[in-house]
């Protein structure tokens, strides 16, 4: 779910938004698929989440099921298996930033400016103001997408390299 979150695509998201109900000739079968995602194209996008050692053939079914019916109606299907921990660790820290309330305008511009180049999050961090002021603002801006670091190799730390990088997303998106 943080994944869907942070995804500058996705306009909204349901959880098992509906169920599927189908006959396989003996028994009625279900199954609610995990996520249904609006993109901002307006297309539409199921998401399964099941990590590929816990699919066994009942699930590998309903799989297949559900992605037939969201091709007959023009709609994605993926499933999402186990999520990188340095992968998810970074993204769960930066969660807690991406609400309105950490942003404040007068510092994230300050920082925008720091990071036009790549730098180290602390030194830059540092030289706009005190950290309990700036860094959630920065962390916001990464959540954002107007700063960008690596947040797949590595945990986020006071050496992360940051840089700037607008997504297509505006302050008051």
């Amino acid at each position: 779910m943080i994944l869907l979150d942070a995804d500058p695509q996705v306009r909204g998201i349901a959880s098992q938004p509906f169920w599927l109900h189908r006959h396989d000739g003996e028994r009625v079968r279900r199954h609610a698929p995990d996520f249904f995602v609006r993109l901002a194209d307006g297309r539409g996008r199921v998401v399964d989440v099941r990590a590929a050692d816990r699919v066994d053939d009942a699930a590998a079914e309903a799989f297949e099921t559900t992605e037939r019916a969201c091709r007959s109606v023009d709609w994605e299907f993926g499933r999402v298996g186990a999520v990188d921990p340095v992968l998810m660790g970074n993204m769960r820290w930066l969660s807690r930033y991406r609400r309105r309330r950490c942003l404040r305008r007068d510092v994230a511009e300050r920082l925008l400016e720091g990071f036009r180049e790549p730098a180290p999050l602390r030194p830059v961090a540092l030289s706009v103001g005190d950290p309990l002021l700036v860094l959630p603002v920065l962390f916001h801006l990464l959540w954002s997408g107007f700063l960008v670091t690596d947040v797949t190799s590595r945990l986020l730390g006071s050496d992360s390299v940051v840089h700037t990088e607008a997504r297509g997303r505006s302050w008051d998106g």
